[in-house]
């Protein structure tokens, strides 16, 4: 089994190593001086604070890494449609590739049963690029969980989490994904196969939808967000507004808002994604995070006034700061 990382810092990084330090036959699509590293030195993992090497294959160029049985990609989603034309010379007939991105994905409504199914999403998807160059049959959902940093090039430290939700978009169990989720499993990672993974990416979108642009916004953490009256209250009319979005599309919440919201408190004093990127200069994850739920809320015919100004607002930041991909 060929396995590709195709974005290969902190979460794929993770990824990676733990799977080469199994055997696994992985290569890692990198750039920078983070691939230098890696080319010179191996991928270094710090994990449970001891140090270990794996000797990996790892490339800027994917046509230098061939054909694989599955790519795995842990890319920002604004990332990828720039770069969609370079994927092909990774595929044979039977490649997955394995959606390990933070939001809603692009394909979300292939395979999906009801009034929906084969949508597109303009905002993730613009001119179907993504569609026509990855195609969504070759699609596996993934709810990626553990929390991993970059110290230094060619250094990946785990912080906390070991589970890689899996499922098809179809809720089908197939070789393909049994196959998968054995090798993850054999590298020691967590990689249940879930029948219905739209429900669970929604449930982890469901505190980015919110957190993410309010704490960019405040420049405040997930625990402070989550105590203040008026902010938790923002919060909370964002999230229960992407909760009847996901239910007029068949998604079940397994938890209420409440205990959602004191998940993502409990985490503590903890920058989101999106501050981070705010403040480094980096490309914000507005539109799988926000945007995408906007969209989706104007197709099925549910008003969105919290999410609507709350994207306004962060909209508008991010182009100050020259931090958004978007138009």
């Amino acid at each position: 089994m060929k396995i590709c990382i195709y974005g290969a810092g902190a979460i794929g990084g993770y990824l990676g190593a733990g799977l080469a330090l199994q055997g696994a036959d992985v290569t890692l699509i990198a750039r920078g001086p983070h691939l230098a590293a890696m080319q010179e030195n191996g991928l270094k993992l710090i994990k449970d604070g001891e140090m270990h090497v794996a000797d990996v294959q790892a490339y800027e160029d994917p046509a230098e890494a061939g054909p694989q049985d599955y790519v795995i990609v842990t890319l920002k989603a604004h990332s990828v449609p720039p770069i969609a034309d370079r994927f092909a010379s990774l595929f044979h007939n039977e490649t997955a590739v394995v959606w390990g991105v933070n939001g809603i994905p692009w394909w979300y409504f292939h395979d999906l049963e009801g009034d929906y199914t084969g949508r597109r999403i303009e905002c993730l998807d613009p001119g179907n690029v993504l569609w026509d160059n990855l195609g969504p049959e070759r699609m596996i959902g993934c709810a990626v969980y553990p929390a991993a940093e970059v110290p230094e090039p060619g250094v990946i430290e785990h912080v906390e989490g070991d589970r890689f939700s899996l499922g098809e978009p179809s809720g089908g169990k197939t070789e393909r994904i049994i196959a998968l989720s054995e090798a993850l499993i054999a590298a020691g990672f967590k990689a249940p196969i879930r029948p219905k993974i739209r429900n669970e990416l929604w449930v982890k979108l469901w505190g980015n939808l919110s957190f993410n642009p309010i704490s960019a916004l405040t420049h405040a953490t997930l625990e402070t967000i989550g105590t203040d009256l008026g902010t938790r209250e923002i919060a909370r009319r964002m999230m229960l507004e992407g909760q009847a979005i996901g239910e007029a599309l068949g998604v079940r919440f397994a938890i209420d808002v409440d205990k959602r919201i004191k998940g993502a408190v409990d985490v503590g004093a903890h920058k989101t994604s999106m501050l981070q990127d705010l403040e480094r200069g980096r490309p914000m994850e507005i539109d799988a995070l926000v945007t995408a739920v906007q969209e989706m809320g104007r197709m099925v015919g549910v008003e969105t006034p919290y999410i609507d100004a709350i994207l306004a607002l962060i909209r508008q930041r991010a182009r100050e700061a020259d931090c958004y991909p978007g138009a």
